[in-house]
């Protein structure tokens, strides 16, 4: 693989996580309809909700993390957190067969503060693990770029293969805990995530002996979130009163661009990583001041990207209740349970994953001859490019079913299969998108906020969740208002899912051209490496 043992290591530990979080989530609406008896919509809300405040809350906690506490401490303090919410949930499990209908509110107030520490302790495991398996790079990997195409090609292999052990815990949580507490009940289907997370958190602290810290000198950056909101506000103010000036040639100009100095020529005499660790972290409180800039340099592009986490929506909502109403027969007894499907967003991930490596970047290497391929950026683009025609097929096979389904009382003679492509046209845009976005992220912020970069990356779905539960409520408002029906009716009938797809991939067309000229004038830490190192 061409990896370190701590990295593949963090990667298996990462793949139990999303195993123990995909276990729980995937299925949590079922357990709120069959066991705690809300209704459809309720559950449905309360599991968008969950989701995009899990999503949301790393971006809180990422400061605090890299402000006060070491990566080390920090997974090791919010993975207990995350053991003991989900050993709570559990509990509901044993708790709400016994329960009277005068302990049902506080089963349910117990059922919610149990969530609450599953996200609680998701979103300050999840970044900081990510952030410390990139430490385990090499030192001269940690920096955005080298003019060392192998060393940059090691760091895209970390990003590629920790999606690819994300993916397929994702998909065993998916398919095997669905299966289980469905048929072996919940308290099992639950207590086997449970069981996973504390062997991954059992897993990780036994290898503490491998792992690559980093120094004290580069932890030891303590400052107030009352100074770091002060920074943010600064920042905000300057950028907005002022004009940012880039200097042409060395000057004491604070620039929006962070500039790094040349270690990569080679020149043994320019310092070592300390030095460029003391422009990183320097001990005077600007560095809040530039590390807020970064955030707001990135927010343009962060915002972009929201089209792409509100089409991801899609999946476990609509596409499935198109599926509910087609042929799912093989043979004469079986039926697909439509959101099966969802698997197929993983599986073609899996698959294709290996194949990036081997097929696609070099063939785009021998056509516009670059060592690596295609940029992060352009990968990114490329995904939402690939999405907005994902939505375009989603539209097309909606308008085909609702003729046909003018005809037929429930279920039409059109195979559930048809799903299939816009499925696997999802899958292959998260490989592009979102290992794009890791890298991105993690390349765009200083060493010092790393953890926070992932966080952005994870609310770029956060409020994606909460934009597409807004864009539904707007859009039913609206369809509501004009013929008294509703574009989301639940007679599929009447229902007009193919307008809303197709005002998602015009939304989304938008976003990717804007995309596309904010790339133009965007200029990264990785620009600036690459035109000013070893000249």
């Amino acid at each position: 693989m061409g990896l370190s043992k701590s990295c593949i290591m963090l990667i298996v530990i990462a793949g139990k996580e999303r195993f123990a979080f995909k276990g729980v989530a995937s299925n949590l609406v079922t357990y709120l309809t069959d066991v705690v008896k809300m209704s459809n919509s309720s559950a449905a809300k309360t599991v968008n909700s969950w989701c995009g405040f899990t999503s949301m809350l790393p971006l809180v906690l990422a400061p605090l993390a890299d402000s006060y506490w070491d990566r080390y401490s920090t997974i090791l303090a919010f993975s207990f957190i995350y053991v003991v919410g989900l050993v709570a949930l559990t509990s509901t499990a044993f708790s709400w067969a016994w329960s009277t209908t005068n302990k049902i509110s506080s089963s349910s107030a117990f059922l919610f503060w149990s969530l609450c520490l599953i996200s609680l302790g998701q979103g300050g495991y999840n970044p900081s693990l990510q952030a410390f398996g990139a430490d385990q790079l090499d030192s001269d990997d940690e920096l955005p770029t080298t003019t060392d195409n192998q060393k940059s090609d090691k760091k895209s292999l970390f990003f590629k293969w920790w999606y690819f052990g994300v993916c397929s815990g994702s998909l065993l949580g998916v398919t095997v805990m669905s299966y289980i507490q469905d048929t072996f009940g919940w308290v099992l289907g639950f207590a086997i995530p449970t069981i996973a997370m504390v062997t991954s958190t059992a897993f990780f602290s036994f290898g503490s002996q491998i792992y690559r810290y980093k120094s004290d000198e580069t932890l030891k950056c303590t400052v107030s979130l009352i100074n770091i909101v002060q920074a943010i506000k600064a920042a905000a103010s300057k950028l907005k009163n002022s004009k940012i000036v880039l200097p042409i040639d060395n000057s004491d100009t604070v620039e929006l661009e962070l500039q790094e100095q040349k270690p990569l020529c080679g020149n043994k005499n320019l310092g070592s990583s300390k030095e460029l660790d003391e422009d990183e972290y320097p001990k005077s409180g600007n560095h809040l001041v530039k590390n807020a800039k970064v955030v707001l340099k990135l927010f343009p592009i962060w915002t972009m990207l929201l089209m792409f986490a509100v089409i991801f929506q899609q999946p476990a909502t609509f596409f499935t209740k198109q599926g509910m109403t087609m042929k799912r027969n093989i043979g004469s007894n079986f039926k697909i349970p439509p959101a099966t499907l969802q698997s197929a967003i993983t599986v073609s991930i899996i698959l294709l994953m290996p194949l990036y490596d081997k097929i696609l970047i070099p063939f785009i290497h021998i056509i516009i001859r670059c060592e690596k391929g295609i940029t992060v950026m352009q990968r990114m683009g490329i995904g939402m490019f690939l999405s907005i025609i994902a939505m375009i097929i989603a539209a097309i096979v909606e308008t085909k079913r609702l003729e046909m389904n003018q005809q037929y009382s429930e279920t039409v003679p059109l195979s559930i299969f048809w799903l299939l492509p816009q499925y696997i046209l999802l899958g292959i845009s998260d490989i592009f998108t979102v290992i794009g976005m890791q890298e991105f992220f993690y390349n765009e912020v200083p060493v010092r906020m790393r953890t926070m970069g992932f966080a952005l990356y994870t609310s770029v779905f956060g409020v994606g969740s909460f934009l597409s539960a807004l864009l539904i409520t707007v859009i039913e408002a609206l369809s509501s208002s004009r013929n008294g029906r509703s574009w989301f009716s639940d007679d599929m009938k009447e229902a007009r899912l193919d307008l809303y797809y197709w005002v998602l991939a015009l939304a989304s067309a938008l976003s990717l051209l804007l995309y596309v000229m904010l790339c133009k004038f965007f200029k990264s830490r990785t620009d600036n490496l690459d035109n000013e190192a070893c000249k």
